[in-house]
């Protein structure tokens, strides 16, 4: 983690006092984005100096509502791209770019409810570092592209389908889909998206490989 903490702390540096540093965290579903961005942000907040903060504001509690995805008949492949409201995530990031930073309030997505609880995150204004991780924060078509423009870093987290596989059936599984709905999901919706977020692989600044079990993380040049 020192490296990604060193790379942060130098992008940070050289912007203005009061401007945030965004930095996206791109992968597969099940690659494990939540967990290094966890890590990243508490290996943050040991060495930013106080009051600033590192916070996460993840991608997905731009999910759409389910009573809006039942209507446009995309249920049961929520998680493709036209299931998100990109328009509202790309309006938050713009909010956080403004200067001078002000308080701002962002979905996060409940698995619990398979859906979006509103304003349940608050960015104050003492946060410098924004880390935001999601599956298309690369995409290049009209309605994600301009995402990539509001990042100041973004890196690609490196995985396999042989990885995410089992970990993807088992998530499934943790929300209440038996065995065969599980393995129906992943190939019918994860593993698609993944092979489209693959393509977005050349768009990151950077690669990082999980090492040592997931638990160490290395830094890989394009």
């Amino acid at each position: 983690m020192e490296q990604l903490t060193a790379r942060v702390l130098a992008g940070l540096s050289r912007l203005p006092a009061d401007n945030r540093f965004i930095i996206g965290i791109v992968g597969f579903p099940g690659a494990g984005k939540s967990t290094l961005s966890g890590g990243l942000v508490d290996a943050l907040n040991t060495v930013l100096p106080s009051p600033a903060r590192a916070q996460i504001v993840p991608m997905d509690g731009y999910h759409l509502p389910n009573d809006v995805l039942d209507s446009l008949g995309l249920r049961d492949l929520k998680g493709i791209p036209d299931t998100f409201d990109a328009e509202g995530f790309i309006h938050l990031l713009q909010e956080i770019r403004r200067v001078p930073p002000r308080v701002l309030y962002a979905p996060a997505f409940d698995r619990s409810i398979d859906g979006s609880i509103a304003d349940a995150i608050t960015i104050d204004t003492d946060v410098r570092v924004i880390v935001t991780e999601g599956n298309y924060l690369l995409l290049d078509d009209d309605k994600w592209r301009p995402i990539a423009d509001l990042l100041d870093d973004c890196l690609f987290l490196d995985a396999s389908i042989e990885t995410i596989r089992p970990r993807l059936i088992a998530r499934h599984m943790e929300g209440g889909r038996n065995l065969d709905a599980a393995i129906a999901k992943v190939e019918s919706t994860d593993l698609p998206n993944a092979r489209l977020i693959e393509t977005t692989r050349s768009r990151a600044r950077a690669l990082v490989r999980a090492t040592a079990g997931g638990f160490h993380y290395e830094l890989v040049a394009q």
